[in-house]
């Protein structure tokens, strides 16, 4: 046996003897490794135990695995490290920037299932052959899902999607470069005056950063409810009531899906509704608050503006058969008033690539767009040929939706 995993073994006994509990008392847990090793060099002396050749790396390595989540906690640690994913002992990536690498991490098949269930102690949901996949927050924010096999081929895959203090403000994301300030003025005008906002674009393109700072342009006495399948957007609001999905139980009974949320949050007296991410049947709930007057907003999975808006012509297809394209199509072109489209360069930055508006009008079955922004040959967001339709209500809160785009 290997030195570290002898005082591994030696702490894990004391802890259990004196009743420490690792993860509330990480000092005491800390102190109690320091004497385990300083115990275990003078041992060593007499020359029946292997040698410890790094007295730091084997306390790291030891406080890691009994405070935190063992060899992934350093990238946990790294504020440079974006996401983390494991699909096997030998095949750990984290992503830096928005590009990913290959680390260095080994484990074996019994950490990777020691990990799932640390990973998993906190947060209350399961994971097992029943029920192969899962979706959590964990206690710092970060979003958490697992797979089991026989789902996958071979190993489980583990996916950390890091908390990362997202941009609270437009005005942050302009700073970062994702956006010009004249493209920041006019968004931040639409959502204070009250516009349904759509917000589009490919996995780890910014989407929930966006709807984010999109918040931020809320006014400050607007009641904002957000509806989530796992607790991310942070809103900066004084009255805001999040709520996030619930798996079923055991018996297969207590699950709250998204649409049921979006349904209860129509009850809860809101001025705005935040939906994170809309993905099936819950697009029709939205509409339908949208299209009562109720300014709301959202994200989908889309590779252009066009097709977030042809996605959600189809979505809300699926709450029902008696839901037509004859009801939907009409809808979405008249409750969506703009679509703000991200992509992520292969240099692993974000940009926004372009801002339409929905003016409300349809040539056949096809939504009418206008494009107010639109990035050029050079890669830079810049003034479209389009208008907005959203004048009066820009007006309506002093500003002036000419002198905003001119400006551009």
């Amino acid at each position: 046996m290997e030195a570290v995993e002898i005082i591994r073994a030696e702490v894990r006994d004391l802890i259990r003897m004196r009743g420490i509990d690792p993860r509330s008392d990480a000092r005491p847990t800390a102190d109690l490794i320091d004497e385990v090793i300083r115990s275990y060099d003078e041992r060593t002396l007499s020359g029946s135990l292997p040698l410890l050749a790094d007295a730091d790396a084997a306390r790291r390595s030891v406080l890691d695995d009994l405070t935190g989540y063992g060899a992934i906690q350093q990238f946990l640690d790294d504020p440079s490290v974006e996401e983390i994913w494991v699909n096997g002992p030998h095949a750990v990536f984290v992503s830096r920037h928005g590009v990913s690498e290959l680390t260095p991490v080994v484990l074996t098949e019994p950490e990777v299932s020691s990990l799932i269930e640390q990973l998993l102690r906190t947060t209350g949901r399961r994971v097992d052959l029943s029920s192969p996949f899962v979706d959590a927050s964990l206690p710092d924010g970060s979003r958490l899902h697992i797979v089991l096999p026989d789902i996958t081929r071979t190993h489980p895959a583990i996916n950390i999607r890091k908390f990362i203090a997202h941009s609270r403000s437009l005005n942050d994301l302009v700073e970062k470069g994702s956006l010009t300030p004249a493209a920041a003025r006019f968004l931040d005008a639409a959502v204070a005056a009250g516009a349904n906002v759509l917000v589009s674009g490919q996995t780890q393109a910014g989407k929930t950063t966006m709807l984010g700072a999109l918040c931020g342009s809320i006014p400050v006495r607007d009641r904002v409810i957000t509806c989530e399948e796992v607790f991310e957007l942070s809103v900066p609001a004084r009255d805001w009531v999040a709520m996030q999905c619930r798996q079923s139980s055991l018996e297969g009974t207590g699950e709250v899906a998204l649409r049921r949320l979006v349904k209860e949050a129509l009850r809860m007296r809101p001025d705005r509704i935040i939906v994170g991410e809309v993905r099936e049947a819950e697009s029709f709930d939205m509409l339908i608050a949208m299209n009562a007057g109720l300014p709301s907003m959202g994200s989908v999975h889309a590779n252009s503006a066009r097709s977030a808006i042809t996605k959600m012509c189809t979505l809300p297809l699926l709450a029902g058969p008696n839901i037509g394209s004859s009801f939907v199509t009409p809808t979405v072109a008249g409750c969506i008033d703009l679509v703000v489209h991200l992509t992520l360069l292969r240099n692993g930055s974000r940009r926004v690539q372009e801002i339409v508006a929905v003016p409300g009008g349809i040539e056949g079955e096809t939504v009418e767009l206008e494009t107010v922004f639109q990035t050029d040959a050079d890669g830079r967001l810049v003034r479209g040929r389009g208008f907005s339709h959203l004048g009066d209500r820009i007006a309506a809160i002093g500003k002036n939706l000419h002198t905003l785009l001119e400006a551009a």
